[in-house]
């Protein structure tokens, strides 16, 4: 985090802390629909989603006072979120191993060329119709498309990739919240992004 960052953080956190209601509506307009985007897969069900966001909320003001700094603010909050979820997801007979790749993961498996060792792509698409791929995601078409490939992905992958690409979080923060190994981790975030690079690719031209 940088030094600006963590200062602006630390200011919002105090603030919070003297139950500023400015402060507040900020954190919730900044983040309760990242909150319920990364509810959805572990829940299944929006109307359950939103309650587990709204027990989340009650959650972070109840332990402000105990927030340290070891990880960023929206990492210790998705890290309430996530258990509130699954603590949710058992009442409601739903358990959602993210440590196991289960039989719906063991599709084709991802082609290895078109990765780094980091795990970014390594071959870009070559035609993208008329306009360039920065074009298209900044498209609104574009991104609203990828919203809905997104929320079509199986919870576990769909989980990962959110936090990875979407929250840009660390690989290490994300084995960590979702209770995964580096190379489940790994799989599942190659997976979710094929999944995604080949609907556009469908959508908007083939890359091979």
């Amino acid at each position: 985090m940088a030094m600006d960052e963590a200062t602006s953080e630390r200011e919002l956190v105090q603030r919070l802390l003297r139950r500023d209601e400015a402060a507040f509506v900020r954190l919730v307009d900044t983040y309760h629909s990242r909150l319920l985007r990364l509810a959805l897969p572990l829940v299944g069900s929006r109307s359950v989603a939103e309650e587990t966001v709204q027990d989340t909320w009650v959650a972070i003001l109840d332990g402000l006072e105990g927030f340290e700094g070891r990880c960023s603010l929206k990492t210790w909050m998705f890290h309430i979120l996530l258990n509130r979820a699954r603590s949710r997801a058992a009442k409601e007979g739903r358990t959602l191993p993210f440590s196991a790749l289960g039989p719906a993961d063991e599709g084709t498996v991802v082609e290895s060329e078109r990765f780094t060792a980091a795990g970014a792509w390594a071959v870009p698409p070559s035609r993208w119709g008329v306009e360039s791929p920065e074009t298209l995601v900044l498209r609104g078409e574009a991104l609203a498309y990828l919203e809905e490939i997104l929320a079509e992905l199986p919870p576990n992958q769909r989980a990962v990739v959110t936090l990875r690409d979407v929250e840009e979080l660390e690989p290490e923060e994300v084995c960590v919240l979702l209770q995964l190994s580096e190379s489940n981790q790994r799989v599942l975030l190659h997976r979710g992004r094929a999944k995604l690079r080949r609907a556009l690719e469908e959508r908007f031209g083939d890359a091979r």
